[in-house]
C-alpha cells in the first residue's frame, strides 16, 4: 500500500529544472535509501514528501503531516534552554499533565468537602489514565536513552544549547525527533556529526523503527543495513534499485557495461548503415539506400540507438607512486599520553605501524584522535611517553579543516603551482580522477563547495608521492562518488596510511588494522571494522553472561521475583498488602527506576546496542510494574 506517492512531478527554481515528470512511491513499512551526486535534487524530493515544496507539475499524494517527521538541515533550537528542557520539550503535553495531576493532588489533600473531594479524585483518574496511556512513565526513560545514544554524557544535559557547536545541535534536533515517535521518517544526512558508536546507535534504533523511512545518506554501511530499495537522482530523474547500496552499485554497474557494449554495437551498425548509404545512394540500387536513410533517420529520431557514453563519476582510476618500505617500522608509539590539565585524553598507548600497513582510528569525539595525529606528526609534544617516525620516509598530512590558499585561484592553477613540473594536459588528468573535467578546473576555488575543495586538496597531497599517509577525516563534506574515488586511490596506494575517520565503509574497505580511542581506554584490533564490532560484541556478550552467573550465584533462592511486563491472572498479588505497604512498594519502584534511568548516562551502556536494549527490557518490566502497584494503591485510596 503506497503511503505517500508522487505522480509525473516537475520541479523548477527559475530557468533550471532540478526534477522533471518524476514518479515515486513510498509504500507501508519501507525503508529507501537516496543517493546521487551533491546538488542533484536528493533534497528537493525529500522537500516534495515532506510537503515544504510544492510541484510545479504534477501530482503528490501524502497522509498527514502531524504523521511525517523532517530532520531538519538547519536545527530550530531555543538557545537559551538546557539541552534536556529543550529535547524535553517534545513532551511539553504530558508535563502538563504530570502539573495538573500534582496540582489534583494538592487540591485533595486539602479538600474538606466530601462532594467536591469526589469530584477531584474522578478528575485525578481520568487525568491519570491519559498520563499513563501517553507515556508518562516511560517518557524521562526515551529521552535518556536516546540523548544517551547519539553521544551526550549527563553531564551535558543542563548545558545551554546556545553554546554547544554546530554539529551538537544537530544531533539535539535528531534527538527530538526520534522522540516524537512520527510514523514516517524524512531523514536528510542523520548520521553527519555522529561519531562511530552513535551512527551504530542510530542504526540500530531505525531497524526496530515500524514506520516508513526515506533516508539521504553517504553513509553507505548504513544504506546496507536499512535499505530495502535505493533511489538515484541523476539528471533531473529518480531510477528505483531493489536491494541494499552493495546490491545497487552492482547493479549500477552492471548497466554501465550493457551500456557500453550496446553503444559499441550500434557504433557499428550506424557506420555500416552509413557506408552502405554512402556507396550506393547513386548507384544502381539508389531506392534501397535511400530506404535505408529513411529507417536510419527514424530510429535515430526515435531514440533507439545509444549513441553517447554514459557519462559516470567512477571510471577514472589514479594512479599514485609506489612507495618502498626503507625499515621494518614506519612509526613507533612507546607508552604515549596526553593530558590538557585534569582533562586526560589517553594514556599508556603504545603501539607500531609497519611499512605499507593500514591503521584506521576511530571513536567517540573528545577522544584525542586529532591531538594523536599531530603527536605522530610531530606538531604536537604529548605528556609523556615517545614517537618514533622512520626519518626516510616522506609524510603526507591531510588536516581537518585545512584551508586552500589563495581563493580566487582555479582548481587547475593550485595544482600546477603546488606541482611546476606538471603540464596542463597532466593536471587536468589528474584533475579528472577526482570528478573535476572540462571548465570545472577553470572555477575559482572560493566558489566550490567543501566537498569539491577537499577533492583538491586530496588531488594535491598524492601528488606529493608520500610514503606515509596521515588523514583525518578526509571524507568530511564528500558524497559517495568522491568517496568512492578517495577509496580507490587508497586502495591503490603501496605506502602507509594512518587514517582518522568515523566512516564505517571506508574503515571495512581500506584498514587491516584499528585503533578504538575511547575515554576510558584504547584498544587496537588486529582487523577492520567488521572484525571489531564482532569482538566487541563477543566481549561483551561474554561479560554479562558471567555477570549474570555470579549475580544468580550471590542471590540464590533469596533472590527477588524479576519484575515482569506480562500480565498476571487470578487474584493480585498485592490483595493482602495494606495501602501504606502498597505506597511504600510504590516509592520503592520509583527509586529503582530512577536507578536504572541513571544508567543511560553510561557511556559503557549507550554505546553498546545489546547492553541498551537489555537495561531498557528491564526499564519496562519496572515500568509496567509500577503502574500496577500504582494503580492497585490509587484504587484503595479512593475508598479510604
Amino acid at each position: 500500500m503506497a503511503v505517500i506517492s508522487l505522480q509525473n512531478v516537475t520541479v523548477q527554481f527559475g530557468t533550471q529544472i532540478v526534477l522533471h515528470e518524476v514518479s515515486f512511491v513510498l509504500n507501508a513499512g519501507e525503508t529507501v535509501g537516496i543517493v546521487g551526486a551533491n546538488g542533484s535534487g536528493k533534497t528537493t524530493l525529500l522537500k516534495l514528501l515532506s510537503g515544504e515544496v510544492g510541484a510545479d507539475t504534477g501530482q503528490i499524494v501524502s497522509p498527514r503531516h502531524d504523521s511525517i517527521g523532517v530532520l531538519p538541515q538547519e536545527p530550530d533550537l531555543r538557545s537559551d534552554r538546557s539541552l534536556h528542557d529543550e529535547v524535553g520539550s517534545v513532551f511539553d503535553g504530558l508535563l502538563a499533565l504530570e502539573d495538573k495531576l500534582h496540582s489534583l493532588s494538592e487540591a485533595m489533600s486539602s479538600c474538606a468537602d466530601p462532594s467536591k473531594l469526589q469530584d477531584l479524585m474522578a478528575r485525578y483518574d481520568r487525568t491519570n489514565e491519559q498520563f499513563i496511556a501517553d507515556g508518562g512513565h516511560t517518557f524521562e526513560t526515551r529521552l535518556h536513552e536516546i540523548v544517551g545514544g547519539l553521544g551526550f554524557l549527563p553531564a551535558d544535559y543542563s548545558r545551554p544549547v546556545g553554546i554547544l557547536s554546530g554539529g551538537q545541535k544537530c544531533r539535539v534536533s535528531l534527538a527530538k525527533l526520534l522522540l516524537q515517535e512520527k510514523q514516517i521518517l524524512l531523514l536528510d544526512e542523520p548520521t553527519n556529526h555522529l561519531d562511530i558508536d552513535a551512527a551504530r546507535w542510530l542504526e540500530k534504533f531505525l531497524k526496530d523503527h515500524r514506520g516508513e523511512v526515506v533516508l539521504i545518506s553517504h553513509d553507505r554501511l548504513l544504506l546496507d543495513a536499512l535499505c530495502d530499495r535505493i533511489v538515484e537522482v541523476e539528471r533531473c530523474q529518480l531510477t528505483s534499485y531493489p536491494g541494499d547500496y552493495s546490491r545497487y552499485a552492482q547493479t549500477k554497474q552492471l548497466n554501465l557495461l550493457s551500456q557500453e557494449r550496446q553503444l559499441e554495437k550500434d557504433t557499428a551498425f550506424i557506420k555500416k548503415e552509413r557506408a552502405f548509404i554512402t556507396k550506393h545512394i547513386a548507384g544502381q540500387r539508389t531506392k534501397e539506400a535511400q530506404g535505408r536513410r529513411t529507417r536510419l533517420e527514424r530510429r535515430l529520431r526515435a531514440g533507439e540507438f545509444e549513441t553517447e557514453r554514459v557519462k559516470t563519476q567512477r571510471t577514472t582510476k589514479l594512479k599514485l607512486v609506489q612507495a618502498a618500505a626503507s625499515s621494518e617500522t614506519a612509526i613507533r608509539c612507546e607508552a604515549l599520553s596526553m593530558r590538557f590539565g585534569d582533562l586526560r585524553l589517553f594514556e599508556d598507548l603504545s603501539f607500531l605501524i609497519e611499512p605499507c600497513s593500514r591503521l584506521g582510528i576511530t571513536g567517540p569525539n573528545g577522544t584525542g584522535k586529532t591531538t594523536l595525529l599531530k603527536i605522530l606528526l610531530g606538531l604536537q609534544v604529548p605528556s609523556g611517553g615517545q614517537v618514533s617516525l622512520d626519518p626516510k620516509m616522506r609524510v603526507a598530512y591531510y588536516a581537518q579543516e585545512a584551508q586552500l590558499e589563495d581563493p580566487d585561484r582555479c582548481a587547475l592553477d593550485e595544482l600546477r603551482i603546488a606541482h611546476p613540473t606538471l603540464s596542463e594536459q597532466e593536471a587536468r588528468n589528474h584533475l579528472a580522477g577526482y570528478l573535476f573535467r572540462g571548465d570545472a578546473v577553470l572555477k575559482p576555488l572560493k566558489v566550490l563547495s567543501g566537498g569539491e575543495q577537499s577533492r583538491i586538496r586530496l588531488a594535491k597531497l598524492i601528488l606529493e608521492s608520500p610514503d606515509v599517509l596521515i588523514l583525518d577525516e578526509p571524507t568530511n563534506h564528500l558524497d559517495i562518488p568522491s568517496r568512492e574515488v578517495l577509496e580507490s586511490a587508497l586502495m591503490e596506494f603501496s605506502g602507509t596510511i594512518v587514517i582518522v575517520s568515523h566512516d564505517r565503509y571506508l574503515l571495512d574497505r581500506i584498514v587491516d588494522k584499528l585503533l578504538v580511542m575511547r575515554p576510558e581506554s584504547c584498544q587496537l584490533y588486529d582487523g577492520n571494522y567488521s572484525y571489531y564490532v564482532s569482538e566487541f560484541e563477543r566481549v561483551q556478550s561474554e561479560a554479562r553472561q558471567r555477570s549474570r552467573t555470579l549475580k544468580a550465584g550471590r542471590e540464590g533462592k533469596s533472590a527477588p521475583k524479576k519484575c515482569s511486563s506480562k500480565k498476571k491472572t487470578g487474584p493480585s498479588p498485592y490483595d493482602r498488602m495494606s495501602i501504606h505497604e502498597l505506597e511504600d512498594l510504590v516509592v520503592q519502584y520509583e527509586t529503582r527506576l530512577a536507578q536504572l534511568q541513571e544508567q543511560f548516562g553510561d557511556p559503557l551502556i549507550c554505546k553498546n546496542p545489546d547492553a541498551l536494549a537489555e537495561l531498557t527490557e528491564e526499564v519496562e518490566a519496572v515500568e509496567s510494574t509500577l503502574s500496577e502497584v500504582d494503580r492497585e494503591w490509587q484504587e484503595r485510596a479512593e475508598y479510604q
